[in-house]
C-alpha cells in the first residue's frame, strides 16, 4: 500500500524513545522529513543518529518540555521553519502515573494534565497555522486504553487520557473544514522502558519472550505488543491511505480492552 508520505513534514513529541522513536523511524523510512521533540538532549541526539543510520534521513531534534506552552510554540516554530512547513503532528509525549484516587494530590493532577492533555493542546494550536498554510494535515493523539475503560488505581492517567479522546473528537469536528484530520490511538501493553522495568522487577527469572507471553497479562493475542506495531498504525493514520478517516480512535492492545 502506498502511504504517500514522501516529502511530508512531520513532528513527533516524545520522539526519542519507545513508540515515538518507532513512529519517527517509520515515517522517515517512508520518506517524511522529521522533527523529534523530547526533554532529554542526549537521548534526542542518540535517536536522531539512529534515524539517520537506519533511514538515511537526517531529522531535526529539538529539546523542549511539551507541558510548557512557550516551549511548545518554540519547538513547532523551529520545526516548521527548518522543515519548510508542517503536515503531520504526532502527540506522543507522556508517562504513566497510576495510583488510587485518595493518594493523588493536586500537584499530581496538574502535572499529568499539563503533560498529556495540554501538551497536545499546545502543539496542535501551534501547528494549526502551518497546516492551514499547507492546505491540510493530520494529527494523531497517542492515548491509552485506560481512557476508555479506567480501572481502580489508574489515576490521574486514565482521566488525562479520557480527556485526550474527547479532545480528539472535538478537534476533528472543528478542523475538518481545513482538511486537517485528527485521530487517536489507545495503547495497551506495548514494550517500552517502563514495561521492561516492570519485567525486571516482577519476573527477572523470565526471558522477555516468557514475560511477554505470561497468561497473567490477560492479552487475547497472547503477548505484549512491540513499539513498531503501534508505529505502523500511527503511520497509516497520518498517511494519504487514511484520507477519509478522522475523529476516531484505534485500540493497539492485543484485544485486551472491553470496548471498541
Amino acid at each position: 500500500m502506498e502511504l504517500g508520505l514522501s516529502g511530508k513534514r512531520a513532528l513527533v513529541t516524545g520522539g526519542s524513545k519507545g513508540i515515538g522513536l518507532a513512529t519517527a523511524l517509520t515515517l522517515a523510512a517512508e520518506g517524511a522529513k522529521m522533527a523529534i521533540v523530547a526533554r532529554n538532549r542526549e537521548t534526542l541526539r542518540e535517536a536522531a543518529a539512529r534515524i539517520l543510520e537506519q533511514t538515511g534521513q537526517e531529522p531535526i531534534w529539538i529539546p523542549a518540555d511539551v507541558s510548557v506552552e512557550e516551549e511548545a510554540r518554540r519547538a513547532v516554530a523551529e520545526a516548521a521553519e527548518r522543515l519548510g512547513g508542517l503536515d503531520i503532528l504526532v502527540n506522543n509525549a507522556g508517562t504513566s502515573a497510576a495510583r488510587p484516587f485518595a493518594e493523588v494530590e493536586k500537584d499530581a493532577w496538574t502535572a499529568d494534565l499539563d503533560l498529556k492533555l495540554f501538551g497536545a493542546v499546545h502543539f496542535a494550536r501551534a501547528a494549526l497555522p502551518h497546516m492551514k498554510q499547507a492546505g491540510g494535515g493530520a494529527i494523531v493523539n497517542v492515548t491509552a486504553i485506560g481512557g476508555k475503560t479506567p480501572g481502580a488505581s489508574s489515576l490521574p492517567t486514565s482521566v488525562s487520557r479520557a480527556a485526550g479522546l474527547a479532545l480528539t473528537k472535538a478537534m476533528s469536528k472543528d478542523l475538518a473544514a481545513d482538511r486537517i484530520r485528527v485521530n487517536a490511538v489507545c495503547i495497551g501493553l506495548i514494550r517500552s522502558d517502563q514495561i521492561e522495568r516492570m519485567w525486571k522487577a516482577k519476573a527477572p527469572e523470565q526471558t522477555w519472550e516468557e514475560f511477554s507471553r505470561d497468561p497473567k497479562h490477560n492479552i487475547p493475542l497472547g503477548r505484549i505488543g512491540e513499539a513498531q506495531e503501534a508505529a505502523n498504525v500511527i503511520a497509516f493514520l497520518v498517511s494519504g491511505a487514511a484520507s477519509f478517516v478522522t475523529g476516531t480512535s484505534v485500540n493497539i492492545d492485543g484485544g485486551i480492552a472491553a470496548v471498541l
